[in-house]
């Protein structure tokens, strides 16, 4: 996983200007079922926030990518629920991590439809929570709603998360050198 990083950021470093298109396949993969427990998504994300913070890429557009890579990777998840329902999580990766889905369950149980904005944010909700609510026969406008607040902070978060990170050690760095 740190060489798919470490090849992500170099080409990040090389191709500022596809930063947007990068977040947006990072985001995806991060979003959508199977793929969110292989591909290390999160850092990539935090460390091209990381070099908004030194001016080599655009926040904004980096933002702009990462959301709409999580709203399709998040719908993806969603339509995979819907059509096959049970049997996705009877695959691997999935199988092997029924922990994920009986949280994400009671995740449903207790905070309803808002589980899918705050399983953006947490890591063991994240690869099940769409295929859930597409399972539930969730309506898709009740999911757009809620899944498009959940894309929407957490591509800003994240990145900016970097970004601030970034800034603080761009300024500790000013004050020692």
């Amino acid at each position: 996983m740190d060489s798919m990083i470490a090849a992500a950021l170099e080409f990040l470093q090389t191709h500022p200007t596809l930063a947007p298109v990068l977040a947006l396949i990072f985001a995806a993969a991060e979003t959508t079922a199977f793929l969110s427990i292989l591909i290390p998504s999160t850092a990539v994300l935090v460390a091209g926030g990381a070099m908004a913070a030194t001016g080599k890429v655009e926040f904004w557009p980096l933002w702009a990518g990462a959301a709409a890579g999580a709203l399709i990777g998040s719908t993806f998840s969603y339509w995979l629920g819907r059509r096959y329902g049970r049997t996705v999580l009877e695959m691997r990766p999935l199988s092997r991590h029924p922990e994920m889905v009986e949280k994400a369950r009671a995740a449903f149980v207790k905070y309803g439809p808002a589980t899918v904005t705050v399983g953006h944010f947490l890591t063991v909700l994240r690869p099940v929570v769409f295929l859930l609510a597409g399972m539930k026969d969730m309506r898709l406008r009740r999911f757009m709603f809620w899944n498009l607040l959940g894309c929407a902070a957490w591509a800003f978060l994240i990145p900016k998360l970097g970004q601030f990170g970034g800034d603080i050690l761009g300024w500790l760095w000013s004050q020692f050198a």
